[in-house]
Order: structure tokens, then C-alpha cells, then sequence
């Protein structure tokens, strides 16, 4: 593939041993994923980038597409000295990345996690939906993005139930530019169907849903799981489209297994 001119990323690292890399998902930063910078490090070396305008990456210019986030994220690995292959995982547009890895780099996989995320591409509403988006991005700024997706990022009764949270996830939501939204959902609309890719994925594969996920149903884990030859599905009770925030405890406690399972 041609090189792409993204800036080097903000990346967030902690613990040492195994590389995972961890890719956020819409229209969020690495700050999601502190829960996991805390409580994994004893397990791995967690390496968590900020996307191209999220958090403290700078915007990166056109075209904007899931291929060239792609090699963003395998540049981190070699900016780290990590030539070997690594456990990449992504949520939701970060499991849309972390397929293009698969497709792109199948030979810096060590493991695979797709987090609350699917295979299919955009259908023609979805599509519609992204090109509003991103029209309204340029017109107010990226704050609608966040403000739209709040009410369902979350299990319904998580709302009340950790209202920590939900404040936290306002915070992390504010760390998105104009930019940023405008590549990501112009990323998120024109890639491509992973579906046919996961027949031939080879490495172990980690599908993590929460079971009360608003924004992507599970039958689609299920459906990845179903098809990728070497994966395992957990769906976590009593979260939605964020279970490493809302049960981060048992999140964690399913990927230092996976972690494990993949270097025995």
C-alpha cells in the first residue's frame, strides 16, 4: 500500500512483556482506555494511541481511510522497537482499524481482540447518517458527534448506576477536534466489508461484547465469533458499548486470560 503523511501518534504505554495494542473507538481517546493502562500491567505492555485529531494527535490530511489509521497504528509498533508481531485489539471504529491491521499486516498479529465492534461495512443509511455527521461537524465543531452517541454508549440502567462513569466518558468525548470526526467518520463510511477477511484470520482472536450494547447489537460478535476459526466470544453482563468502562474489572480479567492463553 502507498505511505500515508499521518503524523507520528500520541501514544499512552504501560506495563512491560507481551505488546498489545489498544485502538480507540468514536469519537473517543486513549484516555478509555485507563482502566486497562492500570489494571493490565502486570500482564503486558499496553500501548494506546491517540487517533489523528483525538486527544493529543494532531489531525492528519486527506484521504482518510481505515487502511491508512492502519499503518498509523503498526508505525507506532515500530516507533516502540516492536518489529515482532504484536495483540492488537480495537473498539467499535477501533475494531474497524484492528480488521484493517488483520487484512493489511496478518504478520504483526500475535492475537486479535474485537471489541464491541463487527465486520460489515456501512450500508446506504448508515452511510447517509456519517455524511450528516460529518456536515454538522463542519458546521458546529465536534461536540454534536459526542452529544448524539451519549444516551446509547452505555447500558440503559448504567446511567444511574455509575454516574462516574458516564461523566468520565464526557471527559474522554471532549478530547475530539473537528478534524478528527471528519476523518474518522469519512474512515468509517467508506471502508470495507471485513466479513469475507475472517474466515482466513489465523492468529487466536478475543470477541468481547457487552450484553446490553445500544449502539452495536451482539448478534454481530456472535456472528465474528462464528466465523473466525480461532476465537473465543464473551459477552459481559450488565454493559454497553464501553464494557472496559462500565465492568472494567471483568474485562480486564477476560483479556490478561486471553493475553495468557496466547503466549502458552
Amino acid at each position: 500500500m502507498t505511505e500515508t503523511k499521518i503524523p507520528p501518534l500520541h501514544v499512552q504505554s504501560s506495563g512491560s512483556g507481551t505488546p498489545v495494542l489498544l485502538i480507540h473507538g468514536f469519537p473517543f481517546t486513549s484516555r478509555m482506555w485507563q482502566p486497562q493502562l492500570h489494571g493490565l500491567a502486570d500482564t503486558c505492555q499496553i500501548l494506546a494511541p491517540d487517533l489523528p485529531g483525538f486527544g493529543d494527535s494532531p489531525a492528519a490530511p486527506p484521504p482518510h481511510t481505515v487502511d491508512a489509521l492502519a499503518q498509523a497504528c503498526i508505525a507506532v509498533l515500530d516507533a516502540q522497537g516492536i518489529r515482532g508481531p504484536a495483540v492488537v485489539g480495537g473498539l467499535s471504529m477501533g475494531g474497524y482499524i484492528a480488521l484493517a491491521i488483520a487484512r493489511l499486516y496478518p504478520e504483526r498479529l500475535r492475537g486479535l481482540m474485537l471489541l464491541s465492534t463487527r465486520a460489515g461495512a456501512d450500508g446506504a443509511e448508515a452511510k447517509a447518517n456519517r455524511d450528516k455527521g460529518i456536515a454538522t461537524a463542519q458546521e458546529q465543531g465536534p461536540a454534536p458527534a459526542g452529544e448524539g452517541m451519549f444516551p446509547k454508549l452505555l447500558a440503559p440502567g448504567n446511567y444511574a448506576a455509575q454516574p462516574q462513569t458516564a461523566e468520565e466518558l464526557k471527559g474522554i468525548m471532549a478530547g475530539a477536534t473537528t478534524e478528527g470526526v471528519v476523518m474518522a467518520l469519512t474512515a468509517m463510511r467508506d471502508r470495507p466489508d471485513s466479513t469475507p477477511l475472517l474466515s482466513s484470520i489465523r492468529v487466536p482472536t478475543l470477541v468481547v461484547h457487552g450484553e446490553e450494547d445500544q449502539v452495536i447489537p451482539k448478534s454481530e460478535a456472535e456472528a465474528m465469533a462464528a466465523a473466525i476459526p480461532n476465537s473465543q466470544l464473551q459477552l459481559i453482563p450488565n454493559a454497553g458499548h464501553v464494557p472496559n468502562l462500565e465492568q472494567a474489572e471483568k474485562f480486564n480479567e477476560v483479556v490478561a486470560a486471553f493475553i495468557r492463553s496466547v503466549n502458552t
